[in-house]
Formats: structure tokens, C-alpha cells, sequence
């Protein structure tokens, strides 16, 4: 029997509790199941809880985190941060969305916006149930071009390609592909059944990665991992990493890559 199916009394922890832990932390990599990520308040943020993934405390060149916005909940005004750049995508419920003044969007589930760096912008619940939003937040290397401008989108309205050419997989570029503008992606990354890396990838670029739908193993350095729904993983560079679905559903991720900018000295 295993600990989750004892029946134990309100308030009591079944047995073993302690000690059953999924999470792991290692100096190029982390894993982190939502059980474990306690919860933080932002000053910025009425009627809101945030759960923060990645920091750089941790390692990683960028913050990630779950906001949880209670009905009339959100920011308390305008959020603008000097030389730093945005990202939201909405996990559950529904979001209004204004950037650099203009009427709010909602944003529903699947719903995304990219806020350029030093951009104004504000977000709140605009529906009667919780409102969860995967947000990013990264300094902007800026280059010879303009910053890119906003975005507000659904995952729907950007198709699912695959330059593969492998069976079973599919990409969706929430940011426009090779605009060098843009100094991350976000994509959402599918596989069917069956499917898997060709190879155990070993590169350059550091991800943050939150898994949306499915189950699967992923191989972190030289451990495997279980991972499902709400999990999240941080990669730091040259981390050997690979894939396997292991579910009757298809599997789903949401993956943030830094890339278009050469390597600092």
C-alpha cells in the first residue's frame, strides 16, 4: 500500500510522509514538484500567491514562478521594470491583460503576452474562479536592434510544426522563430505516445521547464526522473537532458530557451 491510500484522520499526514520526496537539487540542475514549493506574497500583487520555480539564487539567469490571483485580485496597478521583459502564460482560469496603457485582453486558458523590457503593464482576475499564471521574468540582452513589441495571443492563433521530420512530435513557437529581437523562446513542445529525444542533449542554452499535460521520465545529468502535470524542471547550461512519454495521452510542456546572442566572457 502506498502512503496516499492509508486512511488517516483531518489534519494528519499518512504515514511516511517524511521522506517521500520527489524533488532534488543539484548545482546544474533542479526538479521540483508543486508539493514541495511553499507559497510567497510580491508586494506588487493584491490577493495573490506566488510560488517561485527558478531564481537566480538557484543558478538560473532568469525568475519563473506560479501566480495563484484570488477574483478582483492581480497587480495593484501598473508593473514596469527597467531593462526587464515579461512573460505569462494562462494555466487555468481568466486573465485581463493591459500593456503600456492600452484596454485590457482577456487571456483564458493557453492564453500568453510578452511585455517588452521597461514596458508598463497589469494583470488581474477577470473571472469568478482562481486565476493561474505561469510567469517569466528575464533581464533584456539588448543588441543593433529594437526591442521586440508586445504580444498578446492564445496557443491556438500559432501552429504546431515540426522541423524534425521525427514522428509523434510537435513544436509550437509562441515567439516569433528566429526574430534575433528576442532573446528567449517559449515553446510549447508535444509527444505522442512512443515518442522520444533521438538523443540525450548536452547544449549551451539553460530552460525552465513546466510540464502541462501527460506524464513521462526525463533524464537530468545521470538521474531519471518521474514527472507529470504541474511539475517543473530547471536546466542550467550543458546539462545532459532527454525525454520519454511514458503515458497513454500525449505529453506537454512548456519550455523556455535563452538563444540569438553569443556567449558572454
Amino acid at each position: 500500500m502506498r502512503p496516499h491510500q492509508f486512511t488517516v484522520p483531518a489534519g494528519r499526514l499518512p504515514p511516511g510522509a517524511i521522506g517521500h520526496n520527489r524533488g532534488v537539487v543539484r548545482p546544474n540542475y533542479a526538479f521540483m514538484p508543486p508539493e514541495g514549493v511553499l507559497v510567497s506574497r510580491l508586494p506588487q500583487y493584491d490577493k495573490t500567491i506566488a510560488r517561485i520555480l527558478a531564481a537566480p539564487v538557484l543558478g538560473a539567469r532568469f525568475a519563473q514562478f506560479v501566480l495563484e490571483i484570488e477574483p478582483d485580485g492581480g497587480s495593484r496597478g501598473e508593473v514596469c521594470e527597467d531593462g526587464v521583459q515579461h512573460f505569462f502564460y494562462v494555466l487555468s482560469g481568466s486573465a485581463q491583460m493591459s500593456v503600456a496603457g492600452a484596454s485590457p485582453a482577456e487571456l483564458r486558458d493557453g492564453g500568453f503576452a510578452y511585455v517588452p523590457p521597461g514596458m508598463p503593464f497589469s494583470l488581474r482576475n477577470g473571472g469568478p474562479d482562481k486565476l493561474r499564471v505561469l510567469g517569466l521574468r528575464k533581464r533584456y540582452e539588448a543588441i543593433d536592434l529594437p526591442v521586440p513589441d508586445p504580444i498578446l495571443s492564445h496557443r491556438d492563433q500559432v501552429p504546431v510544426t515540426n522541423h524534425t521530420g521525427l514522428e509523434g512530435r510537435g513544436f509550437q513557437f509562441l515567439l516569433p522563430y528566429g526574430d534575433m529581437r528576442f532573446d528567449f523562446e517559449m515553446n510549447l513542445m508535444w509527444f505522442k505516445p512512443g515518442t522520444c529525444f533521438p538523443d540525450v542533449e548536452t547544449h549551451v542554452m539553460e530552460h525552465g521547464l513546466y510540464m502541462l499535460e501527460g506524464q513521462g521520465l526525463y533524464l537530468l545529468g545521470d538521474e531519471w526522473h518521474e514527472i507529470w502535470a504541474h511539475d517543473f524542471i530547471w536546466m542550467g547550461s550543458f546539462c545532459p537532458q532527454q525525454f520519454y512519454p511514458t503515458g497513454f495521452s500525449d505529453a506537454a510542456y512548456l519550455l523556455y530557451k535563452n538563444v540569438n546572442r553569443d556567449v558572454a566572457l
